[in-house]
């Protein structure tokens, strides 16, 4: 559907999203959210106040509308232009990195267990040096002869 193919009656019961995904299809490429909104403003003759007003409102709904997409610097297009491509040698390489990742924490499980083992042969003498050791309360420290 052209934007200029559309009536004016059309267009006053059109929501302003789908006037903004015509706009940004027929340019076919990304404009500023003002720029956007001015079009719109002007082809309906909302005047200024309207603009100011209802701007904030526009971006609203621009951005919970799944059929556009936010750019840097302030920019808007629609999400169909920006599909990502998926390639497969990335995939395999980061595989690859992720085996060897794995491989990297085995030998760290290994020197790890070898450390906790001694952690667990110290901790076995020193509760054998805490055997004989008594705990006093202080209110009977006086009934015990030491």
């Amino acid at each position: 559907m052209k934007f200029k193919s559309v009536t004016k009656d059309e267009l006053e019961t059109m929501p302003f999203d789908d006037i903004a995904y015509i706009i940004l299809k027929e340019k076919g490429k990304k404009m500023k959210i003002n720029d956007i909104f001015q079009i719109i403003c002007d082809e309906l003759n909302l005047g200024p106040n309207a603009f100011e007003s209802q701007i904030g409102d526009f971006f609203t709904l621009l951005a919970t509308e799944k059929r556009f997409i936010q750019l840097s610097k302030g920019f808007w297009d629609l999400r169909e232009n920006h599909t990502s491509e998926i390639n497969i040698s990335d995939l395999e390489d980061d595989m690859e990195d992720e085996v060897h990742d794995e491989e990297d924490n085995e030998d760290d499980e290994e020197e790890r267990d070898y450390y906790d083992e001694l952690d667990d042969i110290e901790d076995d003498v020193a509760e054998n040096d805490l055997k004989d050791l008594v705990v006093i309360d202080e209110k009977y420290e006086d009934d015990i002869d030491l």
